[in-house]
C-alpha cells in the first residue's frame, strides 16, 4: 500500500516512515527541508522514500501536484507549525500553515482518485482547556487560548466541516499529545533540551516544572494513527467521515515536568542541576489529559509501552547513538521490538 505523509521530514514523520516501511509499505512524503540535526538526516530516511517532495503545504498547487504525482492509497497529514511558543512569535505563519495548509491538503485529497483513506492529525490542545484531571472526550468543546492551539482547533473544525460537506475519501482526525522517543532534536521541547544539557554537562533550564503532562512513546501514538487508518480501510468500525479519535496515554502517565527531568537525569546517572524560569507573556496549559476510551473500545487500540519504559527506551536511543551506533539501526531495532510485542499488530494493513 502506498502512503503519502505530509511532514515526513519531522520527528514523528521520520518514525512513521520507518514503521511503515518495516511493514513493507511504500512511502512518499511532502514537507519542508529537515532541520540540520534531525532524525530524518541522521537515519537517512530519504533512502526509504519513493518520492521525497520538498514543498510548503501553504502552496495549493504544490499539494494538488503531489497527490497527482504519487497516486497514494492513504494520506496522513502531519505537516504543521507544531510549537506553542513559536506561535506567539509567528502567529500568521502558524495560522497559515495549520489552517490554510490543511485546507490545501483537504482540497487536494478531495480530487485524488486513488485515495482510500485520509487521516488529519491535530493535537490534544484543540480542546477548551479548564485544567481538570479527567480526560477530555471527543465530543468536548474545542478552543484554544494561544495561537497554536487555536490554529489546530480551526484545522480540526475545518476537517469535520469538509468531510461532511464534500465527497471524497474516508477522512478521520487523530488528536494526540506529548510524545517522546529517540531522535527528537526539536527546539524548545522538554526531552531534547534535557538530553542536550545532560550530554554537554550544562545546567538544565526548566520552564514551568510543576506543569503536568501525559507522556506517550512515539510508537504508541503512531500505532494509534494506523489503527484509525485500518478501520477506515476495512470499514468495519461504525464511524462518520470526519470523526475524531483521541490517541492518548493512560492516566498513570501524568507526570510533572520536574519529575521527568529527575527520571531522565537518573537514566544518565547524573545529578539534576537546573534553573527554573518562566515567561508570563507566553502562557502554556498546566494540565491536559485525553480520554482515549473510544479508541480502546471501538478500534481495539491500546498503549503498549508504560511511562517508565517510554523514558527508558528514549534514553537508550540517545545513549546508543552516542556510543556510535547507527541512528537508523537503533530506531529500526526499537520498531521491531515494539511490533513483536503484540501478535497481529496491524496485520490488516
Amino acid at each position: 500500500m502506498h502512503f503519502l505523509i505530509t511532514g515526513h521530514t519531522g520527528f514523528k514523520g521520520s518514525w512513521l516512515t520507518m514503521l511503515l516501511t518495516h511493514y513493507g509499505h511504500v512511502v512518499s512524503g511532502v514537507a519542508l527541508d529537515p532541520e540540520p540535526i534531525s532524525l530524518f538526516r541522521l537515519a537517512d530516511v530519504d533512502e526509504l522514500l519513493v518520492k521525497d517532495i520538498r514543498a510548503d503545504i501553504r502552496d495549493q498547487q504544490t499539494m494538488a501536484s503531489a497527490l497527482e504525482l504519487t497516486q497514494p492509497d492513504v494520506l496522513v497529514h502531519m505537516a504543521a507549525q507544531p510549537l506553542v511558543r513559536e506561535s506567539y512569535r509567528s502567529p500568521r505563519l502558524t495560522i497559515e500553515t495549520n489552517v490554510l495548509g490543511t485546507l490545501n491538503v483537504l482540497e487536494a485529497a478531495q480530487h485524488a482518485s486513488t485515495l482510500k483513506a485520509h487521516l488529519v492529525v491535530t493535537t490534544d490542545k484543540v480542546y477548551r482547556n479548564v485544567n481538570r484531571e479527567t480526560g477530555y472526550g471527543e465530543d468536548e468543546p474545542l478552543g484554544g487560548d494561544d495561537p497554536y492551539s487555536a490554529s489546530k482547533a480551526m484545522a480540526d473544525l475545518l476537517t469535520q466541516s469538509w468531510a461532511t460537506s464534500f465527497a471524497g475519501p474516508r477522512t478521520a482526525i487523530a488528536r494526540a499529545g506529548n510524545v517522546i522517543g529517540g531522535g527528537d532534536f526539536g527546539h524548545e521541547r522538554l526531552f531534547p533540551d534535557l538530553v542536550e544539557a545532560l550530554r554537554s554537562g550544562r545546567k538544565i533550564q526548566l520552564r514551568h516544572p510543576s506543569a503536568v503532562r501525559p507522556w506517550q512513546h512515539v510508537l504508541d501514538c503512531l500505532s494509534g494513527y494506523l489503527f484509525i487508518v485500518q478501520a477506515m480501510l476495512d470499514e468495519t468500525t461504525a464511524q462518520q467521515s470526519g470523526d475524531a479519535w483521541n490517541i492518548g496515554p493512560e492516566q498513570d502517565s501524568l507526570r510533572t515536568v520536574g519529575e521527568i527531568a529527575e527520571l531522565v537525569a537518573s537514566e544518565w546517572q547524573t545529578p539534576l542541576n537546573h534553573d527554573i524560569y518562566s515567561t508570563s507573556e507566553m502562557q502554556e496549559a498546566e494540565l491536559l489529559m485525553l480520554d482515549a476510551s473510544r479508541a480502546n473500545e471501538l478500534l481495539g487500540w491500546r498503549n503498549r509501552i508504560s511511562f517508565e519504559e517510554a523514558i527508558r527506551r528514549t534514553c537508550d536511543w540517545y545513549q546508543e547513538v552516542e556510543r556510535g551506533r547507527s541512528p537508523r539501526s537503533v530506531t529500526m531495532e526499537q520498531i521491531k521490538d515494539f511490533t513483536r510485542e503484540g501478535p497481529g499488530f496491524l496485520d490488516g494493513l
